[in-house]
């Protein structure tokens, strides 16, 4: 058999080079849609030793760390893939965002570009490597019974193909299927090329025993003239032989082909409330399909290239289970605002990888040795900061600028324990203006109480995040590392009775990868929130999303108020979720009190 080689797919043993495993636990951030009653069950089963009740699941994360994790659970499991990888078209992480009346370009993070680096940093070999470990995992994860849809064009699809056809077995490569572009005349114009005008979807089993219900498809203006007999109650019918009429109030239609012609694209229907400002999406007709056809109600549907979340938004208005994963912050923020958009959407839960992927980053990065390990890291970190090391303390590591730094560890959040240790080192040294506060994630409030507790100190803090791009070696290499400052959240409540009422009352965003002319052009604060969420019971374990507000692309209002009534009196932890136009949250908590 003849194969397709690419540079890395042996090592220099001529071995073949297996994909990396790492199964990481998942983390639960937050849960959204989840009744008081059902959160409750959940808190009561899990007390009990038993599985809590399925949550369809939305994972921000690297799919190389993300579908290897899934494997312990779903291995074997999952009924239907629809994947829409990247074409190499240089758009399959940018998407619109708006910032008050302002439109712009929000092109791919540090992290994305990083990712389409990988990709196609090397041209074809490159990605055929990405692609090949993609395809073992979703082997691995598809059920015996099970489909997979690859959707690509013309770039790399006969390419892919192959790789599939290896993984899959080419037996198993039952159709290809080609969308037809409507309103491909309206595309760019090609003056020494054919016009674009149609993509690829290549259709995978493992077995011969799978899903398929039949798709048919409306009768045309000529087909229903074919119905030219009328019996004598009135009915339309059709002979196909002697001795058997078809009537047309039973008849299902034309048997859908391998050609789809009657999906519209985007191209055509340029107005489509669907259009989530994604230029890679695709319509919700053409997952209806393949979600119908290939699937049954209760059945598991994963996308690890979820986009703007057209799959998991279609698997969800058809009572389908559904995994959806991106790397890309935003498109996590656009398909959670798009599922909460759909009437009566059943609760489901944002996970990410967090610690667990840092700890092992850390020790491949640095090795075993604990105490070298830390300290290794340390250096890394003011490194890529611009800082330089400082001895003689225990929470204060480096130096830039004339003030200090702290580097936060990877396995937990900064919190405000820390802050006043910082603060208690800081007052100790001389000649510093401030210490700036290096973090992977932060405790509750730290841009506010934080800040607070070093200004009463007389001590200038900054809080600074650590990005996520600091795991990615060529990010590093290549200099792609920024560290931006957290956003600041005012919220007031007041109280009566068992009434809540919280108000926002300021949000300061740091514009760092905002437009200068667009953030120049913003004169009201709030128009840098485009959600904000609040849980009016949290119980330190994860964020029950209750309520919120958003803008879409129709409707740029947004609430500033919310109001809850109690059921019963007691003291309260409220927490509220802030999510900014560019896709990053901040985190309130109130306490409060009712009678």
């Amino acid at each position: 058999m003849v194969e397709l080689i690419w540079d890395g797919k042996y090592d220099n043993n001529k071995k073949r080079v297996a994909p990396l495993r790492v199964a990481l636990p998942f983390q639960t951030v937050e849960t959204v849609n989840e009744s008081a009653q059902q959160r409750q069950r959940t808190l009561d089963l899990f007390a009990a030793g038993r599985d809590a009740e399925w949550r369809n699941r939305l994972i921000w994360g690297d799919k190389k760390y993300v579908l290897p994790s899934l494997l312990p659970e779903f291995a074997g499991k999952v009924d239907l893939i629809y994947i829409d990888p990247p074409f190499a078209t240089g758009q399959d992480f940018s998407f619109q965002a708006q910032v008050g009346e302002e439109k712009f370009t929000k092109e791919a993070s540090m992290i994305e570009q990083k990712a389409y680096r990988d990709t196609w940093g090397q041209g074809l070999d490159s990605y055929l490597a990405w692609f090949y470990d993609t395809a073992v995992f979703l082997h691995e994860l598809l059920s015996e019974t099970g489909s997979l849809y690859v959707h690509l064009d013309s770039h790399v699809s006969h390419y892919v193909k192959t790789v599939l056809d290896s993984v899959f077995g080419k037996e198993n490569c039952r159709r290809e299927l080609i969308w037809h572009l409507h309103g491909a005349a309206g595309f760019k114009a090609q003056t020494l090329n054919w016009v674009r005008g149609h993509d690829t979807l290549f259709y995978y089993l493992k077995s011969d025993e799978c899903t398929f219900n039949k798709i048919f498809l409306p009768y045309d203006e000529k087909q229903l003239k074919r119905f030219s007999g009328v019996d004598e109650t009135g009915r339309r019918y059709k002979t196909i032989t002697k001795t058997r009429r078809l009537y047309l109030d039973e008849a299902k239609g034309i048997p859908a082909t391998s050609v789809w012609s009657d999906v519209a694209s985007f191209q055509t229907v340029v107005n489509s409330p669907e259009i989530m400002g994604y230029p890679t999406q695709k319509p919700e007709a053409l997952l209806e399909r393949i979600i119908r056809a290939s699937s049954n109600e209760g059945d598991l549907v994963l996308d690890c290239f979820c986009g703007s979340g057209t799959t998991a938004a279609v698997a969800e208005k058809n009572n389908r289970r559904w995994i959806a994963c991106d790397l890309g912050r935003f498109a996590i923020h656009t398909t959670r605002k798009r599922l909460l958009g759909i009437e009566n959407v059943r609760p489901f839960v944002v996970q990410n990888l967090g610690k667990y992927e840092r700890q092992v980053w850390q020790k491949a990065q640095f090795g075993d040795d604990a105490a070298s390990e830390i300290l290794c890291y340390r250096k890394f970190i003011l490194d890529l900061y611009h800082a330089d090391m400082v001895e003689g303390y225990a929470w204060l590591h480096g130096v830039k600028g004339g003030r200090l730094v702290h580097v936060g560890s990877v396995d937990s959040p900064v919190a405000l324990d820390d802050t006043q240790q910082i603060t208690n080192e800081f007052q100790l040294a001389r000649g510093f203006r401030g210490v700036d506060i290096l973090g992977w994630d932060f405790a509750l409030d730290m841009n506010e109480t934080a800040r607070q507790i070093a200004a009463e100190a007389g001590v200038d803090a900054r809080f600074l995040r650590i990005p996520r791009e600091v795991l990615e070696k060529k990010a590093v290499d290549q200099g792609d590392i920024q560290f931006f400052e957290l956003a600041a959240l005012e919220v007031d409540k007041s109280v009566k009775g068992r009434e809540l009422s919280i108000e926002l009352r300021e949000f300061i965003m740091p514009p760092d990868d905002v437009p200068d002319d667009v953030a120049n052009a913003v004169n009201l604060w709030e128009d840098w929130i485009d959600y904000w969420a609040v849980d009016f019971n949290y119980r330190d374990d994860t964020f029950h999303n209750q309520w919120q507000t958003y803008r879409t692309r129709k409707d740029r209002t947004l609430l500033l108020r919310a109001n809850h009534t109690y059921s019963e009196p007691g003291n309260y932890v409220v927490l509220v979720k802030v999510i900014d136009i560019l896709g990053n949250d901040t985190t309130k908590s109130l306490t409060v009190r009712v009678n």
